[in-house]
This record gives structure tokens, C-alpha cells and sequence, in this order.
């Protein structure tokens, strides 16, 4: 982060040279902090409203230390994402305040968003097995300030327990379906339903799914023009953009 030209700015809007919403412009232009092995993007939150979250697989301990180090305000929100017990207790030791959620495998530090809108995004998994990246999806929905009902196991394998929960879809704002195997949920979902579906295949199933393949072709290939599809395990992909669709529903 280049502080002298921060400084600048700060002493122009003091004298009335620059205005304060030129001075936002300007900042969210700013560029990023190299620390060699990462440049993190201080100013995505002015840009895009949510900052930039630490992916933690491939990374090692010290880098991810290094990396939230470089964020020391007790008041910022952080969130690491595909994070394991070790990348926990790391991130503990420079924020005492990170809580971990286990199964979605995510790290949150300081004050998530505050809620935006009363209008709910809808969580729904076909099995049990698909918990992890369903999570994933909703912590990431409630920490961009979203209410997020969940709805588990309910497959088509046994639609009638889909089914009985009509009412719990359509009062819904977005839907994320999570499956594996062939991934046929979103596309029964989205048959029923008038709001954007997101759609995530999941790497669950036996050998001929092809670590979620399958079902991602499934997705793809959906009759149900309502749905959209994210990337195989992507939920915390699917939980931000249904973050992004809810909040521009609210009045």
C-alpha cells in the first residue's frame, strides 16, 4: 500500500482540495501490498463491498500467518476458506477472535457483515455427504450479511422429501442446490421455483461420477432455464454470488 500518497490524499480532503467521494474513487484505484509471495488487494472491499478472502489450501502455515498479520485491526472481517484445525490455531495466533467452523472448513475473524435484507437464499443439499461445500455456502452467504435457511438430504433419490418443502422454496430470494452423484437436483429444483437457482456439483459418488463431473455436466446440460452452475466443491462461490443476487432483491 503506497501510505505516502494515502497521506496526500488525506491532507487534500482536509484543505477541500479533493472531495470525498473523488477520495473513495481514488482509493478503491489503490493498488495492492506485495509481500513477495502474495499481494493482497486491501482495497477490495471498497470496491466490491466484501474484502478478499484467504484461500488456505496450496498455502503454507507461515504464509497464511504473514498474510492476516498484514490485517491486525481488531474490527476487520476476515475469512479463510478451506481451512484446516492447524490453519485454525495459526490464525488464533494473531487473532485470538477467529472462530472455526469445522465442516465447512472456514475461519472467521471480526464482525461479520450485518444483515441487508429480510429476503432469505435457501441452502438445499441432496445428501449428507454434500455438508461440506453446502456449508461452505451458507457461512459464506451469512457472512456477507445474507439470512440463509437450510434444507438437507433430500434428494431426488426420495423426491417426496423435497417435495414437502414447497412453500420453503418459493418464499426464497436465490436457492443453492448442492449434489454429486449425476447432480439431477438442480434441475428438479429449478422446475419448481421462480427465483435464480446456483447450482453446485459436488465431487460425491461412486467411480463413473468422475469426481463430480458428472454432475457438473448434469448442471450444465439443465432444461430448467432458472439455473446457473459454479465450479465442482465451489461453495463458497455459490454462497457469495447468492449473497450478491439477494441483496440487490431487497427493497
Amino acid at each position: 500500500m503506497d501510505k505516502e500518497r494515502i497521506r496526500k490524499l488525506l491532507e487534500d480532503v482536509r484543505s477541500g482540495e479533493v472531495d470525498v467521494g473523488k477520495a473513495l474513487d481514488i482509493l478503491k484505484s489503490l493498488p495492492y501490498e506485495d509481500l513477495g509471495f502474495a499481494k493482497i488487494d486491501t482495497h477490495r472491499d471498497l470496491r466490491t463491498g466484501f474484502p478478499e478472502a484467504i484461500f488456505c489450501q496450496g498455502k503454507t502455515l507461515d504464509q497464511i500467518k504473514a498474510i492476516v498479520q498484514r490485517h491486525p485491526e481488531e474490527d476487520r472481517f476476515l475469512m479463510a476458506t478451506r481451512a484446516s484445525k492447524d490453519v485454525y490455531e495459526t490464525i488464533r495466533e494473531v487473532r485470538p477472535d477467529a472462530v472455526y467452523n469445522e465442516l465447512a472448513r472456514i475461519v472467521l475473524v471480526g464482525r461479520c457483515r450485518e444483515k441487508k435484507t429480510d429476503g432469505s437464499i435457501l441452502i438445499i443439499s441432496a445428501g449428507t455427504s454434500d455438508l461440506p461445500v453446502a456449508e461452505e455456502a451458507a457461512v459464506t452467504a451469512e457472512a456477507t450479511g445474507n439470512v440463509v435457511e437450510r434444507l438437507y438430504d433430500v434428494g431426488v433419490a426420495g423426491i417426496h422429501r423435497l417435495l414437502d418443502h414447497n412453500s420453503q422454496m418459493s418464499a426464497a430470494n436465490v436457492i443453492i442446490t448442492v449434489a454429486g452423484m449425476e447432480g439431477a437436483l438442480a434441475s428438479i429444483v429449478g422446475g419448481l421455483v421462480q427465483c435464480p437457482v446456483i447450482a453446485v456439483p459436488t465431487s460425491v459418488g461412486y467411480g463413473a461420477s468422475f469426481h463430480g463431473l458428472s454432475a457438473l455436466l448434469t448442471m450444465l446440460n439443465s432444461c430448467a432455464p432458472g439455473v446457473v452452475v459454479v465450479n465442482i466443491d465451489n461453495g463458497f462461490g455459490a454462497g457469495y454470488v447468492a449473497g450478491i443476487i439477494n441483496q440487490r432483491c431487497a427493497p
